[in-house]
């Protein structure tokens, strides 16, 4: 039996049996901690699907992948620096020059900025 088909047999029942497992010992006592306001907004309580919540959450958690997405890009390059040369590196520079701009225009536009009032 080869790695890859091993893999395949060994992961699922291994997961199969450390979630059956953590179903049968984890305590499941709920506190006040455990039933509080999620980040995101939401309240944790049974049977309730949806609530009021602030849409920056969303805003900065899309914002965040998509710089986040935008820097591992530049990794390929930051490694391979030495073979790129300079067309590579100038590749690099613009792209950086053009994530700084987008970054620039979202906190002017405010969609960064999270205000602690419930006016806004």
């Amino acid at each position: 039996m080869d790695n890859i088909s091993m893999l395949f047999i060994f992961v699922p029942i291994l997961s199969l049996i450390l979630l059956a497992l953590n179903l049968l010992l984890a305590p499941h006592l709920p506190y006040e901690a455990k039933v509080s306001a999620y980040e995101c907004g939401y309240v944790a309580l049974p049977g309730q699907t949806r609530s009021t919540f602030q849409i920056q959450f969303y805003l900065v958690a899309i914002l965040f992948l998509v710089f986040d997405l935008e820097i591992l890009l530049i990794l390929p390059i930051a490694v391979s620096l030495y073979q790129v040369g300079t067309f590579g590196f100038s590749v690099a520079v613009i792209f950086f020059i053009v994530l700084t701009i987008g970054f620039v225009l979202e906190i002017g536009s405010g969609a960064i900025n999270i205000s602690t009032s419930a006016n806004h």
